[in-house]
């Protein structure tokens, strides 16, 4: 197939790898402008397009595909399918209208439940234990168009939204290749959503990651899994930021405690701290200012923790 493939982050790199080993001719790659990243801030390339060099394809960077100019770049390519994965932007109506196969767009996650931004975490977050991958045919809407295809797996109970956005991802470009043959040939149509069933998703921001000690030990861990990399979890301890990297409900028994109270150090070289529903085990964290450190070792360096009451 004669292939314009449209995405951004590293996740979507295994999705255009897979079209390229399955011999389609990717015409173009999309994805975001080259933007400031990390300490330095230094402009940098996305995954995808680093990847796109790598193969010697065409990579085009609009800020925004609402121009003539870029409706028509995408026209004039002449491609019988477009794929998504990650991209960032919107198609227009005119680009959905242009290949002869409509565009694919993989989402990760069983729709019509968790659309939007966040599906990966908001299901690690919400504690459902199975999510998966869906094929879907675009339209002007946020992940509302027909399902053309479906793969459902388990979640792990040690998956961050990382992990198992890059495992949903590797099996969706698993799934793509199979349903490409069957979607051009016409052996396979897409099934119109069920709206009633559909829940909704947000863009995630920083203050989402605020650790609320009121929380189950249960519910506290599942968000840390869930925000990572973004917006990761966080608490204050002296005024400063303190980030929960890796955290999980602990099982000792202990008399009495607070909320965000930390109580000492377990034997699994954890800090436990109270919560409004047993106790967790911070096993990775973070002081502002410094760099990861498992629990014993930071209470090697910061003794006063133990007893005093994180979050104040």
């Amino acid at each position: 197939m004669r292939v314009i493939f449209m995405g951004s982050p590293i996740f979507a790199v295994p999705v255009l790898e897979a079209l390229i080993e399955a011999s389609h001719d990717v015409l173009a790659v999309y994805s975001s402008p080259d933007r400031p990243s990390g300490r330095g801030n230094k402009t940098s390339a996305t995954a995808v397009k680093q990847t796109a060099i790598k193969h010697g394809l065409l990579v085009r960077q609009p800020a925004s595909l609402n121009s003539k100019t870029e409706q028509d770049g995408i026209s004039d390519l002449n491609p019988e399918l477009i794929v998504v994965a990650a991209y960032g932007l919107l198609l227009p109506i005119k680009v959905l209208e242009t290949p002869d196969f409509s565009c694919l767009n993989i989402h990760p996650s069983l729709l019509p439940r968790f659309r939007g931004p966040s599906p990966v975490s908001t299901a690690i977050f919400e504690g459902v234990e199975m999510t998966g991958v869906t094929i879907m045919q675009l339209d002007s809407g946020v992940a509302t168009g027909p399902v053309v295809s479906q793969i459902s797996t388990k979640i792990g109970a040690e998956e961050t939204g990382a992990s198992l956005t890059d495992r949903l991802f590797r099996l969706g470009a698993n799934l793509l290749i199979d349903v490409i043959p069957a979607w051009t040939k016409g052996c396979i149509q897409g099934d119109v959503q069920d709206e009633s069933k559909a829940t909704n998703t947000k863009l995630l921001a920083r203050k989402d990651g605020l650790v609320d000690w009121t929380k189950s030990a249960d519910q506290i861990a599942q968000q840390v899994r869930a925000y990572t990399p973004w917006p990761g979890s966080h608490t204050k301890w002296l005024g400063k930021n303190l980030k929960i990297i890796e955290a999980f409900p602990d099982e000792h028994d202990v008399d009495d405690w607070s909320e965000g109270m930390v109580i000492g150090v377990g034997e699994e070289r954890g800090i436990l701290v109270g919560t409004g529903k047993g106790i967790l085990r911070v096993t990775a964290l973070q002081y502002e200012g410094g760099s990861s450190m498992d629990g014993q070792d930071f209470i090697h360096g910061h003794n006063s923790i133990i007893g005093s009451i994180l979050g104040e």
